[in-house]
């Protein structure tokens, strides 16, 4: 059985998508320490101006972990947000039947940033039609640090093979998850080039950008499906 295990991400790039779809079970990885100026609050989507980053504000304090990070609901970001997105895609051809997703999204409160994270990969999954068993790794109780604390979730999962990203490959050490019979097996996904608004192409935005432009079998088939 296969397991990827990733951060939660706010509307995540299209190989976040690849990775799930790649696995039996997959675990947000919601209880390790958050990283400021990464992919945990913000991603990118295109504009007529080019690439700009939508962002959840948050209050931080060096040390947390993801699933403690509170967002700072003092700044009006929802609305901001809903309007952004608006603005760069009402033109796109798919925007009628994907923007209601993005309006639920971004209707709700949400008090953590865990939560509107992983409300933003489900109703994206929700969307596409993809259904895939699901965990937080803070519900597992597993211990560890780095490699030994993935080998661990593999364990308690019952799984024997890990679905690691590329990145992974510096860092990880192989060697612990073999010696526990699980086999490492490296994503190798790269952003297909597909019509976007606003001339040239940029890859690895938000999944949302490839969702409006080309729709949800597309979508779909540009992830890997």
């Amino acid at each position: 059985m296969k397991v990827a295990i990733h951060q939660p991400q706010y509307l995540p790039w299209p190989g976040y998508f690849n990775k799930i779809l790649q696995a039996d079970i997959f675990v947000f990885l919601d209880d390790v320490q958050y990283k400021k100026n990464e992919w945990q609050n913000r991603n990118r989507i295109k504009s007529a101006t080019g690439e700009i980053w939508l962002t959840v504000p948050v209050h931080y304090r060096f040390g947390q972990k993801i699933n403690e990070v509170e967002i700072d609901n003092k700044i009006f970001w929802q609305k901001d947000h809903l309007k952004t997105i608006s603005v760069c895609y009402r033109k796109a051809k798919y925007f009628d039947k994907f923007f209601p997703y993005i309006e639920k999204l971004l209707s709700k409160k949400y008090k953590m940033l865990v939560e509107v994270n992983i409300e933003s990969i489900n109703i994206i999954l929700s969307y596409l039609g993809i259904n895939k068993k699901i965990v937080l790794s803070s519900e597992l109780k597993v211990e560890g640090e780095k490699t030994k604390r993935l080998v661990n979730i593999c364990k308690k999962l019952g799984c024997d093979i890990y679905i690691s990203g590329s990145g992974a490959k510096e860092y990880l050490v192989v060697e612990e998850f073999k010696k526990n019979n699980i086999n490492v097996l490296f994503q190798e996904y790269t952003t297909p080039e597909y019509p976007q608004l606003f001339g040239k192409f940029i890859p690895n935005l938000s999944i949302i950008d490839m969702i409006f432009n080309v729709g949800k079998e597309e979508t779909l088939r540009l992830i890997g499906l």
